[in-house]
């Protein structure tokens, strides 16, 4: 079996992963450069699979290197491997912005949604319709048979008088009559002015 031959000596090995996290935490910019090198590809595929968006994977790709560069003093190696520790990191600020973006979401079909609501004034006007209606009605049952069936068919039909009349086989004086005594007494019921 023959030995691998290296062409310029032995392949150099480089620092890991946790001596990489380690020398970044004394603030070495080389070896962020390295990390990064490093996580960036992993970081920005668990952010993409979260997000969706490409954009805003890339985004929170460089908040979590950004964050690694500041809190890599508090990577523990007895807790877990420095991959394992940066993908929690980047998993949880995917995470966050995906909450962030559904609430967001949420507020704006809260807003939507207030905003269909009707003006003060229309439901005002509405229930004052409502309540004008049942109060023809109350006073609609004060008048006699005649007159109410007389009002009824003028006003809320759109018959004529000589109609009105001959539905009800009345001459057309007692008609007019009745019309003008029921109305007159609806006036008086609603409390409306001559």
């Amino acid at each position: 079996m023959r030995e691998p031959v290296y062409i310029g000596g032995p392949a150099a090995r480089g620092p890991d992963l946790e001596e990489l996290l380690q020398m970044v935490a004394r603030g070495d910019q080389n070896a962020f450069g390295a990390l990064y090198d490093a996580v960036s590809g992993p970081v920005l595929g668990l952010t993409r699979s979260l997000l969706r968006n490409p954009a805003q994977a890339e985004e929170v790709t460089q908040e979590v290197l950004v964050e690694v560069w500041r809190s890599a003093a508090r990577f523990d190696p007895g807790r877990g491997s420095a991959m394992a520790w940066i993908m929690t990191v980047a998993h949880r600020r995917a995470v966050d912005r995906v909450r962030s973006a559904q609430a967001a979401s949420d507020r704006e079909e809260r807003a939507a949604l207030l905003s269909r609501t009707p003006a003060f004034d229309e439901v005002t006007e509405q229930v004052e319709a409502r309540l004008e209606r049942e109060q023809v009605r109350r006073c609609m049952r004060t008048l006699t048979e005649v007159q109410r069936q007389s009002v009824t068919l003028a006003y809320y039909r759109g018959r004529s008088y000589r109609e009105v009349a001959e539905l009800l086989s009345l001459p057309l004086g007692t008609v007019k009559t009745r019309l003008r005594d029921g109305l007159i007494r609806l006036r008086d019921c609603m409390g409306v002015g001559a």
